[in-house]
């Protein structure tokens, strides 16, 4: 029904442009007296349900063609995404996590963590958090790891005596945890649209400020899952070293997974792409050939396919935003909104505030890709007119992204974990209240205290 609506508002936006078009074109109309039916026309194509690639390069086209200037500023930019050196990245690292997802690897790593935290009071939580938030690293997606790991660390924590509230708060969470780390696909996005708006935001330094900072996140969700945690669980292991060391074994290669691509991107033995390359062949490797829970030519296939369209689904997004933004900048509208703001709030720390406000609606209304490709052009000028630096910037919004994950009414999390645990939104919302309010305060450590992000990235200059 939704690829329906979809097909719907798609065929209806790119009927009515034809009409549009026509219309210029037969009766010698200024373009620009067609700008305001253009857009109400993009309204309603989404509204039906036209994909976001639609409104956004539509948008590009309209205002381009209304404004003067050729339509074809849109695919030429797009030919410049092609070429970016550091566009292959995208798929590359996204593919590591997708042989990730579809092998066994989930299982493995519970194993591990719980072999190791799981006899300590909050262990299980603990084994929740960092579980969550190693999966979702690879994977680029929290959605994908609540559907994936709910099934399993569900009964784990209820087992261990939380609350399904609690437990339900804890998961839905710790979902969205992660987007900070390597090699995680946002950065990385955020790197491309950031170094096309301003000077160079290289990949290695945007991983680097997010580190301690993603770290700061993990460790106050875990600390507020051991503080939750029931004084005594009915269920509680006793630390085994013959299970740790066992389980260690049994994931011993997957282990390396991390180690292989961060110690290829940051110890300056392989660029960007080449260490995307070198992670997703370990991992293609790991999954096939020695745990073997991928068959060659019945799951590698379909996981490639599966791999290809999101990125490609992704790049298209990025691809028809460059012509948008090239448009804006043309417009010199950052420029202006940078005046505006500057002359309006005399006070960074309060353009600070206000940043994480807006930032806010912004996670809770739109995907974090989208939200990247649009929202990135318009916010680096006015930060850098605050003087806020291009690095702790993007930390600071993907921090916030991360929180728009989890706040209502339309955090996207929330919606998945309805759909995932069979609960309504409302218990949700309720269960999810404290985790995001936690989080929210680490938001303003990260904003306010520049130096969590600055620190790392300081080291490797």
């Amino acid at each position: 029904m939704a690829c329906g609506a979809a097909l719907a508002g798609t065929t209806g936006a790119v009927g009515l442009t034809g009409v549009l078009v026509g219309i210029a074109l037969t009766q010698a109309i200024d373009p620009v007296q067609l700008r305001w039916p253009g857009l109400i026309l993009l309204i309603v194509a989404t509204a039906l349900g036209a994909p976001v690639f639609t409104a956004i390069g539509g948008l590009a086209l309209l205002f381009l063609w209304t404004g003067g200037d050729t339509p074809a500023l849109v695919p030429q930019k797009h030919y410049t995404l092609t070429v970016n050196a550091t566009l292959p990245s995208i798929p590359l690292f996204t593919l590591a996590g997708y042989f990730l997802a579809e092998g066994g690897a989930a299982r493995r790593f519970i194993r591990v963590f719980q072999a190791l935290f799981g006899s300590m009071r909050g262990g299980p939580a603990v084994v929740t958090v960092v579980v969550c938030a190693f999966f979702t690293s690879f994977t680029g997606a929290s959605g994908v790891t609540i559907l994936a790991l709910g099934g399993l660390l569900m009964p784990v924590l209820l087992a261990a005596g939380y609350s399904e509230r609690h437990a339900l708060g804890l998961l839905t969470a710790a979902g969205s945890l992660a987007l900070l780390f390597p090699p995680c696909l946002p950065p990385i996005l955020y790197s491309i649209v950031a170094s096309d708006t301003v000077a160079q935001v290289p990949i290695q330094q945007i991983f680097q400020g997010g580190f301690v900072p993603g770290m700061v996140l993990v460790g106050m969700i875990a600390a507020w899952g051991v503080w939750i945690a029931p004084p005594r669980s009915p269920d509680r292991p006793a630390f085994s070293f013959r299970e740790a060391i066992g389980a260690l074994r049994a994931a011993f290669w997957e282990l390396l997974l991390p180690v292989i691509a961060l110690g290829a991107l940051f110890g300056g033995l392989a660029s960007p792409v080449e260490a995307a390359a070198i992670t997703a062949a370990y991992a293609f490797v790991v999954e096939t050939f020695v745990y073997r829970d991928l068959k060659l030519f019945r799951d590698v296939p379909r996981v490639m396919t599966e791999c290809a369209l999101l990125v490609g689904g992704i790049l298209l997004i990025l691809g028809v935003a460059l012509g948008l933004t090239h448009f804006l900048i043309l417009e010199m509208i950052p420029d202006q909104a940078a005046e505006w703001v500057t002359g309006t709030i005399q006070s960074k720390l309060v353009f600070l505030l206000l940043l994480n406000l807006f930032l806010l609606a912004v996670g809770c209304l739109m995907d974090i890709y989208s939200a990247i490709v649009v929202v990135v052009p318009l916010l680096v000028p006015v930060a850098a007119a605050f003087e806020v630096d291009k690095i702790h910037l993007g930390v600071i919004f993907l921090a916030n992204l991360e929180l728009g994950y989890l706040t209502p009414p339309v955090g996207m999390n929330l919606f998945i974990a309805s759909y995932r645990f069979n609960k309504s939104m409302p218990e949700v919302i309720l269960a999810t209240l404290p985790p995001l309010l936690i989080l929210a305060v680490g938001v303003l450590l990260i904003t306010y205290v520049p130096s969590l992000t600055l620190w790392l990235p300081g080291l490797f200059r």
